[in-house]
């Protein structure tokens, strides 16, 4: 990955038109992004068959943002309040090694993460929805959400994206992250950095 360059790359500056500078040092600090998963990476929906299989629609825009986000050189996990197959699934599709399911205290989940790859918490983001989330966006540097969040959760928020969970809100939040370090306009100009076996 190339250095982030003095000057913005186009799309770098498209993204961060309507950003205020408060808000991208916040995001330029970001070395470990993490996201909650059900009403964030997904809608919230949760489809139940017959035989009790549980499914979730995930979008490939947010996967794609996943991988520009750790290609981009920042670490990327995973903290769901729910437990099963799919999130690890997914992770695992994205290469997203840190997952963590079945959390009830998100706060200590996110400052075990910073811990473990040696950073303080102002160097950390999360993105989240719900009360559960509030503790850990409370104690990052940078706190996200999607639009579609109560009120009392956005008003947490450093930055609340225009799409809603599950529909490219976690894209914007990684374009937001990677303009505001000078990485994103790197994908432009040299798409192949994402190698061939990349998976969205």
């Amino acid at each position: 990955m190339t250095l982030p360059r003095s000057t913005p790359h186009p799309a770098e500056a498209l993204v961060l038109a309507r950003v205020a500078p408060a808000i991208r040092e916040r995001a330029t600090n970001v070395r470990l992004m993490v996201f909650d998963v059900d009403g964030v990476l997904t809608d919230g929906s949760l489809y139940y068959g017959e035989n009790g299989e549980v499914f979730k629609r995930f979008h490939a825009l947010d996967g794609h943002g996943l991988r520009l986000l750790i290609e981009g050189g920042l670490k990327v996990a995973l903290v769901t309040g729910r437990s099963g197959p799919i999130a690890a699934r997914r992770a695992a599709e994205l290469g997203i090694a840190d997952v963590m399911q079945g959390i009830r205290d998100k706060s200590a989940a996110v400052t075990e993460l910073a811990q473990r790859h040696n950073l303080d918490l102002t160097q950390t983001g999360f993105m989240g929805d719900d009360i559960i989330d509030l503790p850990a966006m409370k104690r990052v540097g940078f706190a996200a959400s999607v639009p579609n969040a109560p009120g009392y959760v956005t008003q947490a928020a450093h930055w609340i994206a225009t799409n809603p969970g599950g529909s490219g809100a976690v894209r914007e939040c990684c374009d937001l992250l990677l303009a505001a370090q000078g990485r994103l306009g790197a994908f432009m100009s040299a798409p192949g950095l994402l190698g061939s076996g990349a998976i969205q």
